[in-house]
C-alpha cells in the first residue's frame, strides 16, 4: 500500500456498479452539465489512493486508468499533499507575470534537468496539455519565421481549435467543431501492426513517405514544427517502429524544423523511463508535458532549447493561471516521489507483469490482435478473429464487463478497438494481478 493513503488496498463491491448514490449524482449531473461532457464510468469517487478508487456507495474499484495517466505517483501522494497544503496556506495566486514566486522557477529548473539532452534549456508553464502544444507551435513559429505544422496519422494533441486540427481522430474530438486552424499537414506514422508491407519494412517506408510528403507537398522550408507523440496515446498506444523517430529527427534537424515531442501522456516515468524519447535517445528541440507532472493538479509545460524558447517576445507567452503556485508545489512533490520511490523501476515491473499475462491471454483469445507498450503504458488491440479487422464491439463489451466487476479500464484507438492500461505506478502487486484476472474473465465471457 502506498504510504500516502490510509485506504485499504482491496477491491470491494457492496452494490451494483454504479450504485444508487452514484446514480443519483449522475441524474444531477445530467441536469447541470452539458451532454458533451461525457463519462466513461458514472461512478462518483469519494476517496482514492494507491491502486484503488472508492465511490460514494462504498465500493472500492481497482484503478487501471490513473485519470488518463495523471496520477502516476498515486492519488493524494504524501509529498504532493504536504507541499500543496503548505503552499495553499501561504498564497494561492499572484500571477507569475505580475509578481512571480520561487515555485515556478523551481519546477522549470527540474524540467530543464530531467528532460532529454544536456543543452541549455528554458521552461514555460501552462495549465493543460493542449495549451502546452499550442504554445510549442507559437514558439516554433516565432523561432523559424515559418507557418506550417506537420503532424501524424493517429495523433492526438488536444481539444482547442488548433489542437483539434492537429488531432487525427474525428469522433468525438472534431466532429461539428470546425473550421480548424490552417497550415496543418498530416503524414503517415510507422504503425507496425497495420503497415501493409509488414512490420519489418515499417520504419523505413513510413519515414520515406512522410519525408516525401513534407518535401513535395508542403516544402520543408515552410515547416515550423514537426509534432509527434513518441508513443501515440488516444490513437491506440502505437509505438512507432524502431528507427522511425530518429529518421524524422534527422530530417527536421537538416531542414531547420523544430522537432516537438508531445510527451503529455508518456512522460514522468510512465514508460519506465523519465520520458519515452529516452528509449531511442531522441533529444527533441521542444518537449510538451502535462498529465503526470503534478500528481493530479492542473499544470503543463513546454521545455526546450534556450535559443528556441527565447524567440518569443516578452509578454508573448503566459496566461493568468499558468504555473499556479499550488500546482507548482504539487509538481515538486510529485517529482520528489518519482525519484524517492524509483517509479521508473516500478513502471518497468508493472510492464513485465502485464505483458506476460496479456501475451498469455493472446494465446487463448483470438480476438486479441496485438499486445504492445512499454512500462505501465500497455494496450491490446482487438480484431475480428481470423484477420485484422478492428473490433470495437468486443472492446466496448470487455470494458463494460470489467467496469461491472470493479476494474476501471479505458479504451482508445482511431478505430475504437484498443483497451489501454495506465495503472498508478504505486499500485500494489496483488491488485495488479487481481485486475488482470478480472480482465481475463471478461475476455472469456465475451
Amino acid at each position: 500500500m502506498s504510504a500516502a493513503t490510509p485506504l485499504p488496498q482491496e477491491r470491494r463491491l457492496v452494490t451494483a456498479i454504479p450504485g444508487p448514490k452514484s446514480q443519483e449524482l449522475q441524474s444531477r449531473k445530467l441536469g447541470a452539465v452539458p451532454a458533451g461532457v461525457g463519462t466513461t464510468l458514472p461512478v462518483y469517487v469519494s476517496r482514492a489512493g494507491g491502486g484503488v478508487l472508492e465511490d460514494v456507495d462504498g465500493n472500492s474499484l481497482i484503478d487501471f486508468g490513473s485519470g488518463i495517466a495523471v496520477t502516476n505517483v498515486g492519488n493524494s501522494a504524501a509529498a504532493v499533499v504536504a507541499r500543496a497544503t503548505e503552499q495553499l496556506a501561504a498564497f494561492t495566486h499572484t500571477c507569475f507575470m505580475v509578481t512571480p514566486y520561487e515555485g515556478y522557477v523551481a519546477v522549470a529548473e527540474q524540467l530543464n534537468e530531467l528532460t532529454p539532452g544536456g543543452h541549455d534549456k528554458r521552461t514555460a508553464l501552462f495549465n493543460s496539455g493542449a495549451e502546452a502544444v499550442e504554445n510549442a507551435v507559437k514558439i516554433a513559429r516565432a523561432y523559424t519565421k515559418r507557418t506550417a505544422v506537420v503532424v501524424f496519422d493517429h495523433g492526438y494533441h488536444g481539444r482547442t481549435n488548433l489542437t483539434m486540427g492537429l488531432t487525427a481522430k474525428n469522433m468525438p474530438y472534431k466532429q461539428g467543431f470546425g473550421p480548424f486552424a490552417p497550415e496543418i499537414y498530416r503524414v503517415p506514422v510507422a504503425y507496425p501492426y497495420r503497415w501493409l508491407t509488414g512490420a519489418e519494412n515499417c520504419a523505413a517506408e513510413a519515414a520515406a513517405q512522410a519525408i516525401e510528403i513534407i518535401t513535395k507537398q508542403i516544402g520543408a522550408e515552410n515547416v515550423a514544427a514537426i509534432i509527434i507523440e513518441p508513443i501515440q496515446g488516444e490513437g491506440g498506444f502505437i509505438e512507432p517502429a524502431k528507427g522511425f523517430l530518429p529518421a524524422i529527427v534527422e530530417f527536421a534537424k537538416a531542414n531547420g524544423i523544430v522537432f516537438v515531442a508531445d510527451e503529455i501522456q508518456t512522460g514522468f516515468c510512465r514508460t519506465g523511463q523519465w520520458f519515452a524519447c529516452d528509449d531511442e535517445g531522441i533529444v527533441p528541440d521542444l518537449i510538451t508535458t502535462a498529465k503526470g507532472i503534478a500528481g493530479g493538479l492542473p499544470l503543463a509545460a513546454v521545455t526546450g532549447r534556450a535559443e528556441i524558447m527565447d524567440a518569443a517576445h516578452s509578454g508573448g507567452l503566459g496566461g493568468t493561471y499558468g504555473g499556479n503556485p499550488v500546482a507548482c508545489a504539487a509538481a515538486l512533490g510529485a517529482i520528489e516521489t518519482m525519484k524517492s520511490e524509483d517509479l521508473n523501476g516500478k513502471a518497468r515491473q508493472i510492464g513485465e507483469v502485464m505483458l506476460g499475462r496479456l501475451r498469455a491471454m493472446q494465446e487463448k483469445f483470438d480476438v486479441i490482435g496485438e499486445v504492445r507498450g512499454r512500462g505501465a503504458m500497455i494496450a491490446v488491440e482487438l480484431v475480428k478473429p481470423g484477420g485484422k479487422e478492428p473490433n470495437p464491439e468486443a472492446t466496448a463489451a470487455i470494458a463494460k464487463a470489467c467496469h461491472a466487476e470493479g476494474l476501471v479500464v479505458l479504451t482508445a484507438g482511431t478505430y475504437g478497438n484498443v483497451l489501454r492500461f495506465l495503472p498508478p505506478l504505486v499500485i500494489p502487486e496483488h491488485l495488479l494481478a487481481e485486475g488482470l484476472d478480472i480482465l481475463e474473465s471478461a475476455f472469456a465471457g465475451v
